[in-house]
């Protein structure tokens, strides 16, 4: 069962992890490349930021962003930004999203996101989880997928599976996780079974690693649409 006051608390202990690991740089890591192609470290924490507020409008009815345009925007107007004024626009976001968060509401409510995705009012809190703590590995500063939390990577893995159920052009998958856990994803043809730790699974379905470390029966690792 989903617990958004429970999410939100996890959102701010992530968020305070990133702001403690950013605090440490100078202006020039902060303009160094990320994992992220074609992105600085700058334009990560910038998208961080606009999320939050982004996240903030969802939660209030209103349009997640004005358009797509708007958002690649905003972010590559913020990317370039000194360190101060980052972690600045990182913490005061972050408490506009919290306070928020903490707002007497209905969260069972249903709130419209990005391309007309509707979801519950409750799975905002994790959803924000998600960017924080995917990001803060796209930094590229010694924070890896290993060091999430393990239930933030069974609900992520859990989350991801079932956005690529369905989907005809992915073959039908299994995963099995190293401790035993399984998912199934992908449509109704083929068949093919991944097996690994649970954590290169997370990278390969959030495309954050390339499925490397992980073996397959029945063919080849699936191809799966971006995020």
């Amino acid at each position: 069962m989903i617990d958004h006051e429970l999410d939100l608390a996890s959102v701010r202990e992530a968020t305070d992890r990133l702001i403690a690991d950013v605090a440490s740089w100078d202006n020039a890591s902060a303009a160094e490349p990320s994992r992220l192609p074609g992105w600085t470290r700058g334009h990560v924490l910038a998208h961080v930021a606009r999320n939050a507020d982004a996240l903030v409008n969802v939660l209030q009815g209103l349009p997640m962003y004005a358009d797509a345009a708007t958002r690649d925007a905003d972010i590559e107007r913020d990317s370039a930004r000194p360190l101060d004024v980052h972690l600045a626009d990182l913490r005061e976001s972050a408490d506009r999203f919290q306070a928020v968060g903490a707002e007497p509401a209905d969260w069972n409510r249903t709130v419209e996101l990005r391309n007309g995705v509707v979801d519950s009012a409750s799975r905002i809190p994790f959803r924000r989880w998600v960017e924080v703590a995917l990001h803060h590995v796209d930094l590229g500063v010694g924070y890896e997928l290993e060091d999430l939390p393990e239930e933030f990577v069974q609900r992520e893995i859990d989350f991801l599976t079932e956005r690529f159920k369905g989907l005809e052009g992915v073959p039908a998958t299994v995963l099995w996780a190293a401790d035993g856990r399984g998912w199934t994803t992908g449509g109704t043809s083929g068949g093919v079974a991944v097996m690994g730790p649970a954590t290169e699974m997370l990278g390969w379905l959030a495309g954050r690693r390339d499925g490397s470390a992980l073996t397959t029966k029945g063919g080849p690792l699936p191809e799966l649409p971006p995020l």
